[in-house]
């Protein structure tokens, strides 16, 4: 067997860009995601194909966006869409397979209720759920094998919805040390299975993917006190988004902040709320720096590829929202994307936009493999080799399908502008340069009309090449050229157009 790249593949949940050191946060502890970065290659304009976990997981599975897969929402707010990954196409986790890897997972899953990682070729237990599963019986086992307490959480931090019920948990002191926790249980069995992958690479040089995804720091942070309080809340500055006033946006945002009862929470509270986050991130470091300890003490550091991302960000009291929802903001569409390949010099960034799909088609690329045909993303290994391509992407798209409820909008992102487009309601447009915090909707202002009509265009003809049937309904509503094709789909009037009537 010809000797591959081994694969560390880190994925963190709901994780905001701002929380990093290496991306500008001069208050969070974050030395091995720091390091990761110092060592490899910083991507500063890292995307999200859909800001929600499910279709944002099943895109990195297999390498294309959601509307192609298919699985579009999460299945515990599923909206009538499929909560099942078709076998259309194949997860890359197969491919691997048939190269020879080992191919592990331990943690997050959340591609569909039932068929969990081994049914698509992983070593690994099926964690089910959004959030931690502390009542999974392995990681209760765990607990009592170490004799560690079962975690019990106080001083719950609530807000209230608009019906007047106590809301959603965002939260709370966690009655556990953090070696008891579910972040260092999921550290501990994936060098667990490190250290078993360990003796096939050194026996007879079979490689192998590991990955490790971590459920935080999406909320709620239910952490030890000592990291709920690690960061005092006098260092937190809330953005200037933090004053949205929803004024020519679509009303669902106002809607969304009420659901997650932003306005029933004071300042203060919004600023322990982030302070907690900061907290939950450094925990979160911390088990990274376990899992690159393992891999030095397994002499596998450097023959082995490591790379971090996470599923999409958080809002955190931005635009007055939290968690995430239909509103396609950075901060929930952009995420961290960092990479480490062996024999690369690192140190380096680049603002070129790049998206999980290219993560999948970097995996197989570090394998030795092509991407699957017709896949959507493109290997980011040229970059960490100091190479990138010419002909890379000069603009990025994302799409969102709904959560509680059906809504469907598209997004186009450049260096400066950014479209979305609301079927039902108002459409947005930003100049990022001027309005980097996105509080002012432009898309009527006349100065920007022709800016407007060329990104409306370039989406357009985007989503038409890819097959993605939002198209059809730009075609009737917007100047997006003349119209070139049947909208109605009709043999009739196909054959009056031919003459044939």
């Amino acid at each position: 067997m010809n000797r591959s790249t081994n694969m560390l593949f880190v994925m963190t949940d709901q994780h905001r860009v701002d929380t990093l050191g290496c991306y500008g946060n001069p208050h969070v502890s974050t030395p091995h995601l720091d390091a990761l970065a110092a060592s490899g290659t910083r991507f500063d304009s890292c995307f999200t194909p859909s800001a929600i976990c499910t279709p944002a997981r099943a895109s990195l599975l297999t390498g294309v966006l959601p509307y192609r897969h298919g699985l579009l929402a999460n299945y515990e707010r599923n909206v009538g869409y499929s909560e099942e990954l078709s076998d259309e196409f194949v997860p890359f986790s197969r491919r691997l397979r048939e190269l020879g890897y080992n191919v592990g997972i331990e943690g997050k899953w959340h591609v569909g209720r039932r068929r969990g990682p081994g049914e698509f070729g992983f070593d690994g237990a099926h964690y089910p759920g959004w959030h931690n599963p502390v009542g999974h019986p392995d990681y209760l086992a765990w607990l009592e094998r170490k004799n560690l307490p079962a975690p019990v959480v106080d001083e719950e931090v609530r807000g209230f919805f608009p019906n007047g019920e106590p809301g959603n948990l965002l939260a709370g002191v966690l009655d556990q040390p953090a070696e008891a926790t579910f972040e260092y249980y999921l550290a501990d069995k994936a060098i667990d299975r490190l250290e078993e992958y360990a003796r096939d690479v050194h026996r007879d040089g079979r490689p192998f993917y590991m990955a490790v995804h971590f459920y935080g720091p999406h909320l709620p942070y239910l952490l030890p006190r000592d990291y709920l309080e690690m960061y005092s809340p006098d260092l937190v500055e809330l953005p200037p988004s933090f004053g949205e006033t929803f004024e020519n946006k679509p009303p669902v945002q106002r809607r969304y902040s009420e659901h997650w009862t932003h306005d029933t929470l004071s300042e203060d509270t919004w600023r322990r709320l982030v302070a907690a986050y900061w907290g939950y991130v450094t925990l979160i470091d911390e088990q990274v720096g376990r899992l690159n300890d393992a891999l030095r003490r397994l002499d596998l550091l450097d023959s082995t590829a490591v790379a971090f991302t996470a599923d999409h960000g958080e809002f955190t009291g931005a635009h007055r929202l939290h968690d995430k929802g239909p509103a396609m903001y950075d901060d929930i569409y952009r995420i961290p994307g960092l990479l480490r390949v062996p024999d690369t010099a690192g140190g380096t960034s680049t603002p070129a936009f790049v998206s999980l799909v290219d993560f999948t088609a970097t995996i197989l690329d570090l394998a030795g493999a092509e991407p699957e045909p017709g896949a959507d993303g493109r290997s980011l290994v040229p970059f960490a080799r100091g190479a990138e391509p010419a002909d890379w992407r000069a603009d990025i798209t994302a799409e969102f399908h709904g959560h509680h409820f059906p809504y469907p909008q598209r997004m186009l992102r450049t260096s400066r502008f950014k479209l979305v487009v609301n079927p039902e309601s108002v459409n947005e447009l930003y100049d990022l340069q001027s309005d980097p915090y996105e509080l002012t909707n432009r898309y009527d202002d006349h100065m920007l009309a022709d800016v407007r009509a060329d990104l409306m265009q370039r989406l357009y003809q985007r989503l038409r090449d890819s097959g993605d049937n939002f198209h059809h309904w730009m075609t009737s509503m917007y100047s997006v050229g003349g119209k070139d094709y049947d909208t109605s789909l009709s043999d009739f009037e196909g054959a009056s157009h031919q003459g044939l009537a």
